[in-house]
């Protein structure tokens, strides 16, 4: 008999998983992928008959520096923009673990908080090697789904003065700043438009949920020394963004190329950004092959899409935390 176990979403949850603990195990997840010890393919998308309400995104990949032989797994993320009138999260995803030498199922969890954090925790890898250690505004463009990780991680690491936070609808960027407000002490304020939140901000991160392209992050609001992270689904970048970047960093180069999604995909479809033009891999970064900034006045772009490699290392970190607590339920297999 084969059996394995189920993690409901209030059994992750249980588990108490820290941010310190996800930043952790995405920086040694991305360290491994810059030495070659991991395997994966670019995302691939579902876009069904819906009339656009979303789609599906499924990613698959192989970390072998976790347990004896290493790890594979699957997630399925679905991402749906109007679900807030559904009183739905925007992105609800399922994760499977298999062990790679007999291909047995290890685990089905909820991996919508996995979804959430692993994004905020690679922005936050991201700004530890590539922002100025000195940064004191954040200015964060979106309010769901992955923009609270985003802004407590990144809370985290820098002696941020303030905390500046927008998205389209007011209620949400008010109800946003609220709920931020209740788990720092670094001043929040809601602003109305993009361009407030970036104003002389020394990160800026683009997080937005659009429908149709939209030039809300303006190269002309990118100072130097500043940090960005533009990562939203449609663009929201103007197309000469990248010409003030001193580096552009990408979670992954063939990841960047695939799909038909991303912030900077109008950037590699026209060439702009291409393997010439790109400065490294955050992997190669982390792994101390290429250095990160080299300069407080430098202009640094990251851009990760979200590599399965992620998503792997936290559901193996949730599955060793369930293990040992005997959460969850058993089913069986076969």
């Amino acid at each position: 008999m084969i059996q394995l176990r189920f993690l409901s979403g209030p059994d992750v949850d249980g588990l108490g998983i820290t941010h310190g603990e996800v930043i952790a195990a995405v920086e040694a997840v991305v360290d491994a992928h810059g030495r070659g010890r991991t395997v994966f393919e670019p995302r691939t998308h579902l876009v069904p008959d819906n009339g656009g309400a979303g789609h599906f995104n499924v990613l698959r990949g192989h970390v072998g520096t976790l347990g004896e032989h290493g790890v594979s797994g699957v997630k399925v993320v679905g991402d749906f923009v109007p679900n807030y009138q559904r009183g739905l999260p925007s992105e609800l995803a399922l994760m499977t673990l298999y062990d790679p030498t007999t291909g047995v199922p290890l685990v089905i969890m909820d991996a919508t908080l996995i979804t959430e954090v692993r994004t905020g925790a690679m922005t936050a890898v991201g700004a530890k090697y590539l922002a100025r250690p000195d940064s004191r505004i954040l200015g964060h463009v979106g309010a769901r789904g992955t923009a609270f990780a985003n802004v407590t991680m990144l809370d985290s690491l820098f002696p941020l003065e303030e905390i500046r936070v927008t998205s389209r609808r007011p209620e949400s960027r008010e109800a946003f700043a609220a709920r931020l407000r209740e788990v720092t002490s670094t001043p929040v304020r809601a602003v109305a438009t993009a361009d407030e939140a970036f104003d002389d901000a020394d990160i800026l991160v683009e997080a937005s949920r659009l429908e149709e392209p939209t030039p809300l992050l303006r190269t002309s609001k990118v100072k130097r020394g500043a940090f960005v992270v533009p990562y939203g689904t449609v663009s929201a970048v103007e197309l000469d963004l990248l010409d003030v970047m001193d580096k552009v960093v990408v979670d992954d180069w063939r990841e960047s190329r695939s799909g038909r999604f991303g912030a900077l995909r109008p950037h590699v479809d026209s060439g702009r950004l291409s393997q010439k033009t790109l400065y490294a891999e955050i992997g190669e970064i982390v792994s101390g092959r290429k250095p990160g900034r080299e300069s407080p006045d430098e202009r640094i772009l990251f851009w990760h899409r979200g590599l399965s490699i992620l998503d792997v290392a936290l559901a193996h970190l949730i599955l060793t935390r369930a293990e040992a607590a005997d959460t969850g339920t058993m089913l069986r297999y076969r």
